[in-house]
């Protein structure tokens, strides 16, 4: 028994801590698959108030992969490959730029990145393109990809750009999977290249996968009823106190 404890919950956390992941893992992806908030984001903002840093972004690459993987499973028909290369070349240069830097960054640095960018994403304004080729992909690889190796989530790069290529709404929920599936797989390598272990979190992240596929499956049934507008409204302040508190424990870091 101690053994099976010690696979799915690593010594580097507390019990509560990992129990908390999981629980956020099934809420997160319940939430975007009920208001089609961004999980992503959500997750790694209460991963990084729990979590070393040195292992926060690669774990969270690990269990977004089998998030996106199930979404891009169900919506294959609808994939364009040729938008999927040219997402892929992009990214792969992203996340062996981005990769090299991500290893050497202080912790401080990370949770401050990590805070910026959540209040980004909940309070600006996602880039706007005019009408892009499908080669623009590459950049949005790259963009995309090189980010997320610092701040774990960065889908509204490349859907931004997917958003110009006139694409139905099924080709583009389908096309947003598989590119972040595609920039998550390659930010898993670039992680195992640089030398992080992923055998001591192997456990947890299975949990964190098998709890975020029930919310996905459960997230209609628990906020079909919720008022959008007031749930949008308080994500937005949740995230706000996260992001503020990420921001809090980088200063203390930096003041001693």
């Amino acid at each position: 028994m101690p053994d099976i404890a010690g696979f799915f919950f690593p010594d580097q956390l507390h019990l509560a801590a990992s129990l908390t992941l999981i629980v956020a893992s099934f809420f997160t992806s319940a939430l975007a698959a009920a208001v089609g908030l961004g999980g992503g984001v959500a997750l790694i903002a209460i991963m990084a108030t729990l979590m070393p840093a040195t292992a926060l972004v690669p774990v969270h690459g690990v269990v977004q992969l089998g998030s996106n993987a199930g979404r891009a499973l169900v919506q294959l028909k609808h994939v364009d490959w040729l938008i999927a290369l040219w997402f892929a070349i992009g990214a792969a240069f992203g996340a062996a730029v981005g990769g090299s830097i991500a290893m050497e960054l202080p912790p401080t640095v990370l949770r401050a990145g990590i805070g910026l960018f959540v209040l980004w994403v909940v309070w600006g304004k996602a880039p706007r393109f005019g009408k892009a080729p499908k080669s623009a992909m590459a950049a949005a690889g790259f963009v995309s990809t090189f980010l997320s190796m610092f701040f774990g989530a960065a889908g509204p790069i490349g859907a931004a750009v997917l958003s110009t290529l006139g694409l139905t709404r099924h080709q583009f929920v389908a096309n947003q999977a598989v590119t972040a599936l595609i920039m998550h797989v390659f930010k898993i390598i670039a992680f195992g290249a640089l030398g992080f272990a992923f055998a001591p979190w192997f456990g947890l992240i299975v949990l964190m996968i098998v709890s975020g596929f029930l919310g996905t499956l459960s997230g209609s049934r628990l906020l079909g009823r919720m008022n959008e507008k007031s749930f949008k409204t308080g994500f937005k302040w949740v995230m706000t106190l996260l992001a503020l508190n990420l921001l809090w424990q980088a200063a203390r870091g930096w003041l001693g």
